[in-house]
């Protein structure tokens, strides 16, 4: 019988405990053989916080959902159905879940930082908490100690666009996230 991959919906933050509690079920069940693999699709994402200080995390893709790669039979089902914190299965047809087809599977992985099916590569996105409207002072490159307004911020490219008065003329700059401080 084939595997396929099957989308399990769990409480939110029990995502962690879900994959180990079910992979001591399987281990206690003997089901090694069927179901073979479970993921918890997740990114890197950095923040830059007050000061320009980075902070590396990594968060949930999706959360409240694992992802289990199983034969499905009634004793495979029951085994996760019935693992503490799960919820039941995404994409349920009736009473049999629908599994995701390789194409979505890898889709899914793309986005994460671990090495899916086809290998893919690490993603870092930067969040941060400047926003538009935010005045800031610039503290390092040539316009250091400049003060400005954040006219945009660029999260996905770790930058921000910023008028900043330069000879008595707003003039539009970009700087990358650790080049500014908002002012108090």
């Amino acid at each position: 019988m084939a595997k396929h991959w099957y989308v399990v919906h769990t409480y939110s933050g029990y995502e962690n405990k879900v994959k180990n509690d079910l992979e001591h079920r399987i281990e206690t069940y003997g089901l090694e053989d069927q179901i073979v693999d479970i993921q918890i699709p997740t990114e890197e994402v950095t923040e830059i916080k007050e000061g320009g200080k980075r902070e590396t995390k990594e968060n949930k893709v999706f959360p409240g959902y694992v992802l289990v790669r199983m034969e499905l039979t009634d004793d495979t089902w029951s085994v996760v159905r019935n693992t503490p914190g799960v919820t039941g299965f995404a994409g349920t047809n009736g009473s049999k879940p629908t599994y995701l087809r390789i194409s979505e599977f890898n889709k899914i992985m793309r986005k994460t930082n671990r090495r899916g099916a086809q290998g893919a590569p690490k993603r870092t996105m930067t969040t941060t908490n400047l926003e538009a409207g935010q005045a800031i002072k610039v503290v390092s490159g040539p316009l250091a100690d400049f003060d400005g307004t954040i006219s945009e911020v660029m999260p996905e490219s770790g930058k921000v666009k910023v008028m900043l008065t330069i000879f008595g003329r707003e003039t539009p700059v970009e700087l990358t996230l650790d080049q500014v401080t908002t002012i108090a």
